[in-house]
């Protein structure tokens, strides 16, 4: 299980409500990731899909990841949506 953390924005900019669900998540590994291979020859980038997917709303969508240093934010969607997959193991 993951859980997903979201944000419901007022419209002046500033956020009311944080929620946190818990979503059914597989492994479901792309096949360069079953080679044992990198998705950017530097392994950063902002959206580089991981092995992971979750339900949400009845579909099976993918967790990307942001990352550009040692730490990194995983999310469905667009980052800009506020999405954020929380507590993921890999």
């Amino acid at each position: 299980m993951l859980y997903l953390h979201a944000k419901q924005y007022r419209a002046d900019g500033t956020y009311d409500v944080v929620t946190t669900l818990e979503l059914e998540s597989k492994d479901a590994p792309l096949a360069w990731q079953e080679s044992g291979l990198s998705y950017t020859a530097a392994g950063y980038g902002k959206r580089i899909p991981t092995r992971s997917m979750v339900r949400v709303h009845g579909k099976w969508r993918r967790v990307y990841c942001c990352i550009y240093s040692n730490i990194g934010t995983c999310y469905i969607g667009k980052l800009a949506e506020n999405l954020t997959i929380r507590d993921y193991p890999g």
